[in-house]
């Protein structure tokens, strides 16, 4: 229980004025995207490992749980403080410490917004490609802790495939650092990649080292109509079996097609019932060519219609069509369940056929986008939560959701990470021997379990 005594050494270690037990304030930070809110106690502001560290100590000491929080943007309830207690914000940690344009890495701090990055290094020349659709406001601690993903994933990897080190406060107040800046090294455990997409369950990020790629000269992109998903499913393993990577190959189905067109007034034709948003990247010259022979490789396979940007307003044109998606689909129900399974990407049709049989099935409105490149859908379940049995049929849908992917061979979630929000669903997936594991480590670094407790496993 957090004493006024508690306060006053928070006060004493970060200064008071980053320090909040306003309910104003405490309201700011009880919620994040999925829109459950859970009150803390406090809201504490640090700006150094060393306050952290002693943050950590006084919660080990007190008993008092602490939950680590960037922007507050993820959809599966990672930093909602569901038990109270702490929460400690990383916004005042927003340095980007080094760009090392001879090394090509840069340190930063866990503050930092991931695009606010994108455009510090691409000022050099460099390039860091992950790309969340938060990427406008969500940070890059957070982007480690969820290890978040992006359009540019089916090339160029997830966030945990451009981190080389960090620093972190453990949840018993220890500062150590993993990993560090060379492009190399085993020595000991790789701590590094457990920590990414951890959920800041094991440790508060507090520096992070990047690995970066030079930047390409340039990109084109392409929208292409299809008159089934199937085609559009096949376009994307055509294009990759002809030893082609684009750098986004995002797809939409029927469904989501027909809320652009409601929302944007986007003119396409009605024989229309997919979309692929094809993009590729590299030096300018072999752009075109490249282009082509896509146009050629996905020509027999249903194709309605193919829209090549020819300038970067035409480019954002098309990108703009994809980024009206979520604000559409209100209009089909007032309230969302966004899920974020993955499957193979050969497996993207008959995931689509068991997803319009579990929406049939339920009467519930599920509208599907997302990465065709690596096979991860963005289900999104529509429902008018007044509707007496609307949430129970979609918890029921979500289910079915997660049964048929992992039929398929694939996951529970692709990018979004468990939270709370799949927590239940756990044991679908991984063994209760591999749980187990999971959890001795958890308990081995953080033993009196007062960092973000409750995420991931579900308590007893």
């Amino acid at each position: 229980m957090l004493t006024q005594q508690n306060i006053e050494k928070l006060r004493q270690i970060v200064g008071a004025k980053y320090v909040s037990c306003e309910k104003a304030d405490l309201i700011c930070y009880s919620y994040d995207a999925t829109q459950q809110k859970f009150m803390p106690d406090v809201v504490v502001h640090p700006i150094t490992s060393a306050e952290i560290s002693q943050i950590m100590q006084l919660a080990n000491a007190e008993r008092i749980p602490v939950f680590p929080r960037g922007a507050g943007s993820g959809f599966s309830g990672g930093s909602l403080p569901t038990r109270g207690g702490i929460v400690l914000c990383t916004e005042r940690l927003d340095r980007i410490i080094d760009i090392d344009e001879e090394n090509l890495i840069a340190v930063v701090e866990p503050g930092v917004v991931t695009e606010q990055f994108q455009q510090a290094v691409e000022k050099v020349g460099l390039f860091y490609p992950p790309d969340p659709a938060s990427l406008k406001f969500s940070t890059l601690g957070g982007n480690v802790a969820e290890c978040a993903g992006g359009p540019r994933c089916v090339k160029y990897g997830v966030t945990k495939d451009y981190i080389l080190g960090l620093e972190l406060v453990t949840p018993t107040g220890d500062i150590i650092t993993t990993g560090g800046p060379t492009m190399k090294g085993v020595v000991g455990y790789d701590l590094t990649k457990l920590m990414c997409g951890s959920e800041g369950t094991l440790g508060v990020i507090t520096k992070i080292v990047i690995k970066l790629l030079p930047l390409p000269e340039a990109k084109k992109t392409m929208l292409v109509l299809f008159d089934s998903i199937d085609g559009a499913a096949q376009a994307v393993s055509s294009i990759i079996r002809n030893r082609i990577i684009p750098t986004t190959l995002e797809f939409m189905d029927g469904r989501t097609l027909d809320c652009v067109r409601q929302a944007t007034g986007l003119q396409v034709p009605d024989a229309a019932r997919a979309v692929l948003i094809i993009e590729v990247d590299g030096d300018r010259e072999f752009l075109d060519k490249q282009a082509q022979k896509i146009v050629e490789i996905i020509q027999p396979l249903g194709v309605v219609e193919t829209r090549i940007a020819e300038t970067p307003a035409e480019s954002e044109a098309l990108w703009q069509i994809r980024r009206s998606v979520s604000a559409s689909l209100r209009k089909v129900n007032p309230d969302k369940f966004n899920e974020d399974i993955c499957v193979p990407r050969s497996k993207v049709p008959e995931m689509i056929r068991r997803i319009d049989a579990i929406s049939a099935k339920y009467s519930v409105a599920i509208v599907n986008f997302g990465h065709a490149g690596d096979g991860n859908i963005h289900v999104n379940i529509m429902i008018d939560k007044k509707i007496p049995g609307e949430l129970e049929k979609a918890e029921k849908a979500i289910e079915e959701v997660f049964k048929a992917a992992l039929a398929l061979g694939g996951t529970m979630s692709g990018e979004h990470g468990v939270g709370i929000a799949k927590a239940a669903y756990i044991p679908l997936e991984i063994s209760e021997q591999a749980a187990q594991y999971m959890k001795t480590i958890k308990k081995a670094l953080d033993p009196n379990n007062i960092l973000n407790p409750g995420k991931i496993f579900l308590e007893d």
